[in-house]
């Protein structure tokens, strides 16, 4: 069984005297533990100088967190594990090998910083050859991505027919997560415990309890004031407290979790008492809430002059040793902070660089392929199922996961099922062709879907992805929007997360209501480094699905429900290989009097609005379907406004503020000279989508709303 271990308080070290040696510690390994803590201080103090003579521009400090870190260095294997650390873990990266000199680059912004070449702030570590996954500011997403990279080497280890599997993981490899006591109030972390339990996933945690989140103190964060009491039933969890301001003692239980882990038994969670002699960062003043008798008290536990006393006690180390110590390791420091101070900066333009990726560019004729087309007519629901099954056989490093994808969770039966393959039907039979390795639900909980998405993607998987309804995504926002697509640039290449996340949006459903019917892609093309893709035809969601699954970026792709099995949009299957580049419009229907743009539902209605006015006035539109958002094919609706002198942009999200406004603005401000009338929106109500079809029909923009601005802009 798991140890679990919570019987001592705050300050009270788990491990009894004589610890070094039960660990296995040698004098040298404990000076050289004592070094990386003493090198991990010093860098904070020289940081903390240089911010006071503003030559850097922020500060935040690892002090009182530096035993416990230097001990998980020790016990685990840079280059080899896998590691998603937070910013108090400068000891840590120091120990696996991070120099102050690349730390210190960090704090100047400069080229050279291999954490982040001047993107972030310090302190958000990252180091490719060191297995650091670039590490960002929002609390607790670290947690799902460490869980999807620990299931990475799940997958590489099931999925055999992978080629190049054994160069991309290790039998015993284990993925690394800290996190602090405060950000365990994250239900990301919840989420992230509980899959890393159920798979049993070699993921260690680390929580670093300096007992406060800023200026919030544990008992206010935490019931009980004891994570580790609150996680104890969890089961195959290794799980103990310990002094984290005692290196022995620490690396004792470290090593014990890391056994736990690399044996297959499954998580382990390591339960630290640190300490936070410094405010949180130099934006903050402890002194503003924390007593003084509290400061002077904690200051007593401070592990560098704690463990210098023991090492000198026990014979370890002399006096004039520790001194010459600490001597060479602030020769070191200064001359890292003088080196790093006159590094080159980022190159002026070079922001522009790492958004998408530059090696595939999905814009390109390269995704420019002819259909091969065969059989008789199919639903954009049967060709997206179609592509799925094309691109898993040809790439076996694909997997598909999400709430209800799979055709039945348990195996043993699923000769005897039907099978379910999603609430749409978009993944039947893709489990019973391709197994449970490779297609499988997740619990409901969408940001544990992508954020495992973007763990399993930075290490080589090619996830896709299902959020079973649009109406739900925003539970994954942080990951979307904080994740997802910014992993390349924050990183300027070291690290990339292609990972396609589908979901089912939209209404005219008849009866979807608020929670079945939202739109709201405009929140997501609004942000970069991410692909949105919005087909209206069977084909058009064959080709595009597979541009997205083989592209190199993040990919939103968006399917919406009322097409997935309407007559009028059927498409021939265009074979195993059909591609269409992202950025490129499809002409739906010529005119030279008006040009309407439009995508998803509206393409039919904007059809059918254009053949009523045609037959009435004469008057004739040219319709563009936009296909993808992110980017658009901007050139095809200049092309077509410059030769229709009149512009009318129709999209189902609300009025206000959508994607639309966005492309209106665009043609009044570029092709001014060319418009003959003013350019017109036709969209949803500000308002949500009402269960009443009544109702509905007179939200959701229909064929006489969109006829009737036509007529309006023949007028001009």
């Amino acid at each position: 069984m798991p140890r679990k271990n919570d019987r001592n308080g705050p300050g009270t070290a788990t491990e009894a005297p004589g610890t070094a040696r039960a660990a296995g510690l040698t004098a040298a390994d404990r000076l050289a533990l004592y070094r990386t803590m003493l090198l991990s201080r010093l860098t904070d103090e020289r940081e903390i100088v240089l911010k006071r003579q503003n030559k850097i521009f922020f500060q935040i400090n690892g002090v009182g967190h530096e035993a416990v870190l230097a001990a998980a260095a020790k016990a685990l294997r840079p280059g080899y594990d896998w590691f998603y650390p937070y910013y108090r873990d400068r000891a840590l990266c120091l120990g696996l090998g991070m120099t102050p000199y690349e730390m210190l680059l960090s704090a100047v912004g400069a080229e050279d910083d291999p954490n982040s070449h001047g993107r972030q702030m310090p302190s958000h570590w990252g180091h490719k050859a060191l297995n650091i996954v670039t590490q960002s500011s929002p609390t607790g997403t670290q947690c799902l991505q460490a869980v999807g990279a620990a299931e990475a080497g799940l997958r590489y280890r099931l999925i055999t027919g992978i080629p190049d599997r054994a160069e991309r993981f290790h039998e015993d490899e284990i993925v690394y997560v800290s996190l602090g006591d405060g950000t365990t109030s994250q239900g990301e972390f919840w989420e992230s415990l509980n899959t890393a339990c159920t798979l049993k996933l070699p993921v260690l945690y680390l929580v670093e309890d300096n007992g406060y989140a800023i200026s919030v103190p544990i008992e206010v964060q935490t019931a009980g004031g004891s994570i580790s009491r609150l996680v104890s039933s969890y089961p195959d969890l290794f799980l103990e407290k310990v002094d984290g301001c005692d290196p022995d003692a620490s690396y004792s239980v470290l090593q014990r979790a890391a056994e736990h882990c690399r044996s297959g038994r499954g998580p382990a969670l390591v339960h630290a008492m640190v300490i936070r002699p410094y405010s949180h960062s130099l934006s903050d003043d402890e002194r503003l809430y924390r007593a003084e008798e509290e400061r002077a008290a904690e200051a007593k536990r401070d592990p560098i002059a704690g463990y210098a006393g023991r090492l000198l006690s026990e014979g370890v180390a002399s006096q004039a040793m520790l001194d010459e110590l600490r001597a060479q390791v602030q020769e070191e420091v200064v001359a890292a902070a003088d080196r790093a101070l006159a590094a080159r900066k980022p190159a002026p333009g070079s922001w522009a660089r790492h958004v998408y990726s530059e090696t595939v560019d999905p814009t390109s004729p390269a995704f420019s392929t002819e259909p091969r087309s065969e059989g008789g007519p199919k639903t954009m629901a049967d060709l997206l199922n179609a592509c799925m099954h094309d691109e898993m056989e040809r790439d076996p490093r694909i997997v598909v996961f999400g709430e209800d994808v799979a055709d039945a969770s348990r195996d043993e039966h699923l000769a005897d099922l039907k099978g379910k393959g999603g609430v749409f039907k978009l993944t039947h039979n893709l489990q019973r062709r391709f197994g449970s390795a490779r297609v499988y639900n997740a619990p409901l909980a969408e940001a544990n879907i992508v954020g495992r998405a973007v763990g399993l993607a930075t290490r080589g998987i090619k996830p896709v992805v299902e959020v079973q309804f649009f109406d739900y995504i925003w539970t994954a926002m942080m990951q979307l929007r904080n994740e997802l697509p910014n992993i390349r640039w924050r990183s300027a290449g070291d690290f990339s997360a292609p990972a396609v996340v589908r979901a089912a949006i939209g209404g005219y459903l008849t009866g979807g209501a608020i929670y079945h019917s939202q739109c709201g892609e405009s929140i997501f093309t609004h942000t970069p480094g991410l692909r949105v893709v919005f087909p209206a035809t069977a084909e058009d969601a064959n080709g595009l699905l597979r541009t997205a699954i083989r592209c190199d970026d993040p990919v939103l792709f968006l399917e919406h429900k009322h097409l997935y099995r309407q007559a009028y949009n059927k498409g021939l299957y265009p074979g195993p290989d059909y591609m269409i580049p992202f950025g490129s419009a499809r002409t739906v229907r010529e005119g030279g009097d008006v040009t309407i743009v439009t995508y998803g539902a509206t393409v039919q209605r904007s059809v059918k609005a254009a053949e009523a006015v045609a037959e009435e006035s004469g008057l004739t539109c040219e319709i563009l379907d936009l296909r993808t958002l992110q980017p658009f094919d901007w050139a095809a609706v200049e092309t077509s406004v410059k030769k229709t002198g009149r512009a009318l942009v129709v999209y189902e999200d609300t009025l206000s503020f959508g994607y639309g406004a966005e492309i209106a603005a665009l043609i009044a401000d570029r092709c001014f000279d060319w418009l003959d009338a003013p350019v017109r929106r036709v969209a949803a109500k500000d308002t949500f989508v009402a269960y009443s079809p009544d109702l509905e029909d007179e939200i959701l923009p229909q064929i006489e709303d969109i006829a009737a601005a036509l007529r309006d802009l023949g007028r001009y």
